[in-house]
């Protein structure tokens, strides 16, 4: 005799959602990342959310530059410096250029698990040093304190410390001619953008080529000439390099007028009268060839 069977559904399983995803967890021991909720769950563009959580599985040195990561994922370089420069603007990713102990200057890339996250966070302690954290803002000099005295005592002690407060610029003795020729250099490089402070620095150089004689046009030729494909460091380092020596001025031109040179005049043409060729003659009648013929005839 066969088994009995029912048509009655099954009973679902207690606690099981009706709809959406259902979670099959598996405790992983090792090769596993561990990313926040925030990230994961970022809206936007799902390629920033891939390359993030590529980003945090790598190990510390590995290289995320735009080419790495163009040759893992199949997207291309627009998509992929795009999705590197929304986690930057997140607080995600931090690009910073540090000077190694030889002197070169390099770009290192910090990726947060926690936007903002400090140096403590750094999930591999014996990994590289942490990075060096920004400098903070020098303290303002405290203002004077005032000895009780009359009200017009204190209005005279706090006139100066308010104007020492102020800030100078550093422009102000600057040549303007100098500075319009440093400030336009980025028209002809846009990488050759300069600081306030480094124009005021390099403004003196620039008037001594003026005052040599150079004209702007010339001293741009010069200071953007053969620059380095790969700049990196600041340019006002270069251009001060480039303006170290000061030009040889031009010679101031003579004002006074050389004398004329004198020409000989130049006789008319004539016939000779002995052989009838043409020749030039200020006052002889014959040509030289007659003259000598007739010298040689006299002496012989």
């Amino acid at each position: 005799m066969a088994d009995p069977q029912s048509n009655a559904p099954l009973r679902a399983d207690a606690g099981a959602p009706t709809s959406g995803v259902i979670h099959v967890r598996t405790r992983l021991t090792a090769d596993f990342t561990v990313i926040s909720n925030a990230l994961a769950q970022r809206r936007g563009s799902a390629v920033t959310v891939g390359v993030a959580v590529y980003i945090l599985s790598l190990p510390t040195g590995t290289p995320v530059t735009i080419a790495a990561l163009c040759e893992h994922f199949t997207e291309g370089e627009i998509l992929i410096s795009r999705a590197l420069r929304e986690l930057e603007a997140a607080g995600y990713l931090e690009r910073r250029r540090e000077r190694t102990p030889t002197g070169q200057v390099r770009t290192r890339t910090y990726f947060y698990d926690v936007p903002g996250g400090g140096p403590d966070l750094d999930p591999d302690p014996d990994g590289p040093p942490e990075p060096p954290k920004p400098r903070r803002p020098r303290k303002q000099p405290a203002a004077a304190a005032v000895t009780p005295a009359s009200a017009a005592v204190e209005e005279t002690v706090a006139a100066p410390v308010h104007a020492e407060a102020e800030t100078p610029n550093p422009l102000a003795d600057a040549d303007p001619q100098a500075i319009a020729v440093l400030a336009a250099l980025r028209r002809v490089d846009p990488r050759l953008v300069l600081s306030v402070r480094e124009a005021a620095r390099l403004a003196p150089a620039v008037t001594r080529w003026l005052a040599a004689g150079l004209l702007p046009t010339q001293i741009t030729d010069h200071l953007t000439a053969r620059l380095p494909a790969d700049l990196l460091v600041r340019p006002a380092g270069i251009l001060a390099y480039r303006l170290k020596e000061t030009p040889l001025p031009a010679p101031a031109r003579s004002m006074e007028r050389a004398e004329p040179v004198v020409r000989p005049a130049v006789g008319r043409m004539r016939n000779c009268d002995g052989c009838d060729r043409g020749f030039r003659s200020a006052g002889e009648s014959r040509c030289r060839d007659c003259r000598s013929h007739d010298q040689l005839r006299a002496a012989g």
